[in-house]
């Protein structure tokens, strides 16, 4: 009998499950590990080859109101369909230490790595950059500034795939806030 081959979306959630991107970086000014965009994609391309899946990044400079930034891309692609998730970030050409090119590209890295972790569901509320704040700064509730996640979203359809293949509702609570009926819809208590 033959090895039934797996849709496009059962790879995408094998893919999201069995990525592990520790954080191998540390940083011995702030005390903190990390984990940076070279270090995710280390840890993807044998899962994206066993997979028969693609990765493309770009980014892109835009402005908004003044504010220039960089946008990224992550795609997942396979000739059965592509998932996409994008991050930005933004550009301070007159960043200390840095000329105009380190200052893009230090913005660029910064955007891609989000926007990988959008892609492939990497948790990373622990990350420095969520955790590292100077002196007595006071504590901003968890909850305050993560997005909402709607129904009939991309994002609400990678959440499901990701809980249907047995991921952890935690982690889902720790990058969204969640209405009483999304859920119920996704069955987290």
């Amino acid at each position: 009998m033959a090895k039934q081959e797996l849709s496009f979306h059962d790879k995408v959630i094998a893919v999201q499950t069995e990525l592990k991107a520790p954080k191998s970086q540390y940083n011995s000014f702030g005390k903190y590990n990390y984990r940076s965009q070279e270090d995710i994609l280390e840890a993807v391309k044998p899962l994206l080859k066993k997979y028969s899946l693609s990765l493309t990044i770009t980014d892109e400079v835009k402005e908004v109101g003044g504010l220039i930034f960089i946008e990224a891309r992550a795609i997942l692609h396979s000739p059965e369909g592509s998932v996409e998730a994008k991050a930005q970030a933004g550009i301070d050409p007159n960043r200390k230490g840095m000329d105009v090119a380190q200052s893009f590209g230090s913005s660029s890295s910064y955007a891609r790595k989000y926007a990988l972790n959008g892609c492939f569901l990497i948790d990373d509320v622990k990350d420095s950059d969520t955790t590292n704040v100077s002196g007595n700064a006071p504590k901003v509730s968890a909850n305050s500034n993560l997005p909402w996640l709607n129904e009939g979203t991309a994002e609400y359809t990678k959440v499901k795939a990701f809980l249907d293949g047995g991921g952890d509702a935690a982690k889902v609570l720790t990058k969204y806030k969640l209405s009483k009926e999304v859920k119920s819809k996704l069955n987290i208590k």
